[in-house]
């Protein structure tokens, strides 16, 4: 009797990991789906539907943190079974955060601003399971060193990315050595996701890469 019970308590932890393994990103973000994709995990993604918005009195890497996990509880409150990845990266000069900008002219300010300049990436990432209650979040610096830039290298790079969607009116990937004289740090942290620690952390929910399998 004894054995079936110790039997029927490992099925549950088997059924409770086993149920845990969906993975879900909390992006629709081209370049965060690819970080996974290429890193080999299976996953669904699904857009939070909530709005970012810079909050006066914050650190830049508070606030990634606080982006991440209102993207991160968006998401797992309407699908609490499965383990939830969220993150936002955000850039700063100087403690000044540089979002995403609204056009062409906003872009390019920010580039002239950037150009020659180290600045900071910061990504809040946030994993979650809601149904077990567990919930872990991190912080990923790095540090971007710009060439410096003329005003036709900037419509040159413009001509060939485009930089709305884009935290800092730019992307590491691609053409990004262009632009990038030198990165110290996460490479995938500067392009959307910090990679090293979001595997590691994503081992103790159960879910591994179809490599790691």
């Amino acid at each position: 009797m004894r054995n079936l019970s110790i039997n029927l308590k490992k099925s549950r932890r088997i059924n409770d990991r086993s149920r845990a393994r969906l993975l879900v990103l909390a992006s629709t973000s081209p370049r965060r789906r690819e970080l996974l994709a290429e890193a080999g995990y299976n996953f669904e993604s699904i857009a939070p539907r909530i709005g970012e918005r810079p909050i006066s009195g914050l650190t830049v890497r508070e606030l990634a943190l606080r982006n991440a996990i209102r993207k991160a509880l968006a998401v797992a409150r309407a699908h609490p079974d499965a383990v939830v990845l969220a993150a936002d990266t955000l850039v700063a000069l100087d403690h000044r955060i540089m979002g995403k900008p609204t056009n062409l002219d906003h872009a390019f300010a920010i580039l002239r601003a950037l150009s020659g300049q180290t600045h900071v990436v910061c990504s809040g990432v946030v994993i979650c399971h809601l149904r077990s209650g567990q919930f872990r979040t991190f912080h990923e610096t790095s540090y971007v060193r710009f060439k410096k830039l003329s005003d036709q290298r900037i419509r040159d790079y413009f001509s060939k990315i485009n930089p709305l969607d884009k935290a800092g009116a730019y992307a590491a990937q691609g053409r990004g050595a262009e632009i990038i004289q030198k990165i110290e740090g996460s490479y995938t942290n500067v392009v959307g996701l910090p990679m090293e620690e979001t595997i590691r952390l994503l081992r103790r929910f159960g879910i591994a890469s179809r490599e790691c399998r």
